[in-house]
């Protein structure tokens, strides 16, 4: 843990997660997402997805489970979620 009065460590960056209640393909969303995501089921269980603006990366499971992180103020993290759920909802699996 970083104490401001005896560390050097400065915490930074914020982390949202949520649960968008539905299962999602992401195959499909690797696929027609490509240049933003990244996808081996084989090395890691989630997808991950590099949003320009704003720079967030979220961590996208089959579940429905996702995790955003490198927010430098939690808006961002309120913004990338705003930007992504669309595309979920589009790779909602039946």
């Amino acid at each position: 843990t970083c104490h401001p009065a005896t560390s050097p460590c400065t915490p930074v960056g914020q982390v949202g997660s949520c649960d968008v209640k539905f299962p999602i393909r992401l195959e499909g969303l690797a696929y027609k997402h490509s240049h933003y995501s990244s996808y081996e089921p084989e090395l890691f269980p989630g997808l991950i997805y590099r949003m320009v603006q704003p720079k967030i990366v979220l961590l996208i499971f089959v579940s429905g489970k996702v995790v955003l992180t490198g927010g430098k103020v939690r808006n961002e993290i309120y913004s990338a979620f705003d930007l992504i759920y669309p595309v979920l909802q589009e790779f909602r699996k039946q």
